[in-house]
């Protein structure tokens, strides 16, 4: 079973101060003994004081390459736009920002085209943080026709362009996602959540693992390194 180290936090400053600060550890060493760090961050709502906090951490931020791990097929402009969220919470850091999808278009083809440009980057990701939803859903790894294809193991498929059925209501666009094995390619793995509900899915879809009907469990089943959890109770 794929280990889990839990960070539990007292509130979401805390976690997004400890979060924020374990980011900047992992890109820094990454800097020290690559000469550059690319970091897969999460969407969501969860996710965004950590990035707000890691925004203000001292690092050599041309030398990070930052991507998303999932994006919807929406323009950067749209408040849908994960990539967009990164770019107006570092754009101004210098970090070197990577978008993996471009506007309205056949998932099919943006993911092959995000596929060829992750081809592109330094890889693995020295990090990979995710989210997961009420529905143990992680990245765009989610319920559809495409999701056998996105839990691929297969580590030379990155991307993968998703058509979620049913649609999210928060968001019912298709979706551009890393596949399970470009996930499970992270030198460091970590999960941001809160509450009690999420803890107990991620729990049971850990412990479940590839039998897991969540897909975070199938992802992440049997990895040979542990997955950092940083925890809130709400």
């Amino acid at each position: 079973m794929t280990e889990l180290v839990w960070h539990e936090h007292a509130d979401a400053a805390a976690m997004a101060a400890a979060a924020a600060a374990a980011f900047a550890a992992v890109a820094r060493d990454a800097v020290q003994a690559r000469g550059h760090a690319l970091l897969a961050l999460p969407g969501g709502s969860t996710p965004i004081a950590t990035i707000k906090a890691f925004a203000d951490a001292a690092l050599d931020w041309p030398k990070l390459v930052i991507i998303p791990g999932d994006d919807r097929l929406v323009d950067i402009a749209s408040p849908l736009s994960n990539a967009g969220m990164l770019a107006r919470l570092l754009g101004a850091t210098g970090a070197r920002l990577v978008p993996l999808a471009g506007a309205e278009g056949d998932p099919a083809r943006a993911g092959r085209e995000a596929d060829a440009l992750l081809a592109d980057l330094p890889w693995p990701p020295d990090l990979v943080a995710l989210g997961i939803g009420q529905d143990g859903h992680t990245a765009s790894l989610l319920p559809g026709p495409d999701l056998e294809a996105a839990l691929t193991r297969d580590p030379a498929i990155r991307a993968i362009g998703v058509r979620p059925d049913p649609l999210p209501a928060e968001a019912p666009v298709p979706r551009v996602t890393l596949t399970a094995g470009a996930l499970r390619a992270g030198r460091t793995l970590m999960v941001l959540i809160a509450g009690a509900a999420k803890r107990r899915v991620l729990e049971q879809a850990m412990a479940e693992g590839a039998a897991s009907a969540f897909p975070i469990g199938r992802a992440l089943a049997g990895l040979d390194r542990p997955i950092h959890v940083h925890w809130r109770p709400a």
